[in-house]
This record gives C-alpha cells, sequence and structure tokens, in this order.
C-alpha cells in the first residue's frame, strides 16, 4: 500500500468516520427520534431469533470492550502492571478468539434468518440486511487475524495498533505510520471496522446508544375501563 493510501484510510478516515458516527446519530435522534429503534421481527422464527440474538450480543459486546481497553489503555499503564506485550497478545487471541466464534455463530444465525426466511425478508429493510451482512464479514476478518497473530506472540504487532488507535484520538498525524506495514488481514479488518462506524447512524445499531434510565423513575400506568357509556382512563373521560 503506498504511503499517500495508508494516510487517508488509516490517518484520514478514521476522523471521516468518527464525525459522521457522531454528527449522525445526533442528527438522527433529533430530528427522527421515532426511528430510534432496533426494529423487531420476534414472531417470525422466534427460536433462531433468540438463539442468534444471544450468541451475537453476548460475543460483540466482549469484542467492543476488549477492544476498547486493549486498544485505547495506555502502553505504560500494562508495564506498570507488569503485563508483558506477549502475555497480552496471548490473552487477546483467546478471549477474542472465544468471543469470536459465539459473535459469528450468532451472526450466521440472524443472516440465515433474515435472508432464507421469505417473511423476515419481506419485513427487512435494506440497511437491515446491509448491517448484519458487514457485522458478519467483520466477525470473520477478526477470526482472520488469529494466525497471523499467533505469529507474532511477542505482542511487537499489536503495539503498532495500540500506537495507531492512541494517535488517533490524541490527533497525531503520523497515526497511519504505525500500521503501514501491517499484514493486510489486520488492514482490511481496521477498515470495514471504520466503515461500520461510518454507516452506524443510518442503521438499527443506533439502539446501542439508548440506555433506558428512565423507566427507572417513569410513573407507571393503569388503563381503567368503566361500564356505560363511555369508558375512563386513568380516572379521566376518555376522548
Amino acid at each position: 500500500m503506498s504511503a499517500y493510501l495508508n494516510t487517508l484510510v488509516f490517518g484520514i478516515y478514521p476522523y471521516i468516520a468518527l464525525t459522521v458516527l457522531i454528527l449522525g446519530s445526533v442528527i438522527r435522534y433529533d430530528r427522527e427520534p421515532y426511528s430510534w429503534r432496533s426494529g423487531s421481527s420476534q414472531l417470525l422464527r422466534r427460536k433462531q431469533l433468540i438463539w442468534g440474538s444471544v450468541l451475537f450480543h453476548v460475543g460483540v459486546l466482549f469484542i467492543f470492550a476488549g477492544h476498547v481497553v486493549g486498544l485505547l489503555t495506555p502502553i505504560w499503564v500494562f508495564d506498570t502492571l507488569g503485563v508483558s506485550h506477549g502475555a497480552k497478545q496471548l490473552l487477546a487471541v483467546v478471549a477474542g478468539g472465544i468471543a469470536g466464534v459465539f459473535g459469528i455463530v450468532g451472526a450466521s444465525l440472524l443472516v440465515h434468518r433474515r435472508l432464507f426466511d421469505a417473511r423476515v425478508r419481506a419485513a427487512s429493510t435494506f440497511s437491515d440486511t446491509m448491517i448484519i451482512i458487514l457485522l458478519w464479514l467483520q466477525l470473520l476478518l477478526g477470526l482472520c487475524t488469529i494466525p497471523v497473530s499467533l505469529h507474532h506472540l511477542d505482542g511487537h504487532e499489536m503495539v503498532k495498533f495500540m500506537s495507531w488507535a492512541q494517535g488517533i484520538f490524541t490527533f497525531n498525524f503520523a497515526a497511519s505510520s504505525y500500521v503501514a506495514d501491517a499484514a493486510w488481514i489486520f488492514k482490511a479488518h481496521i477498515f470495514l471496522g471504520l466503515t461500520i462506524l461510518l454507516v452506524f447512524p443510518f442503521t438499527r445499531l443506533v439502539h446501542m446508544l439508548s440506555v433506558p434510565v428512565r423507566y427507572i423513575w417513569r410513573p407507571g400506568y393503569q388503563v381503567a375501563r368503566q361500564k356505560g357509556d363511555g369508558s375512563r382512563i386513568n380516572g379521566k373521560p376518555a376522548e
């Protein structure tokens, strides 16, 4: 990969993806609040949906947490704690591999259900189908990085990606140089990950940003009906 293309993909594209992620999510929430949901087809092939959804979410949540902690924790923190780069690499391979298997099995069930059940397919939008396929491909690429990582158990390769990720968030304009000589499979994994962030605000993934905290203190509602000429809702005549 040429130096110019490497800078474009790993030095400029991350900021484009993050900007669209933030602004797109804010604008969608402000202008289309009723579209801020995941959608549901749970009445169709419910058993396959439950198994696929549970496995997928468990796998992806562990992977996401591992990526955030592993990539964005300053290297000196691991050094201070006495965690060697090799130990961190091995942990990432083992834990990430297990979570990746969970995730891709679940994603495969969801993709199969969405593509091969006519009723689910008819109830799906293009973005619904597109995003689950992108996530499936991302999980596959992640698993495909494991054999390459096993040849770098000294942790040197992982330090490159930590330096790159932390460089992006600290506006280090030389960040792209850290991954210039990385294996193509890692670069493909990073590029697709950034692309998923780019399309995030335009898909059902936005529901990940919503935590229904307000339901904890929201007052309950009771619907009561009386015999007679009209109905009463919450003690007031229905209009």
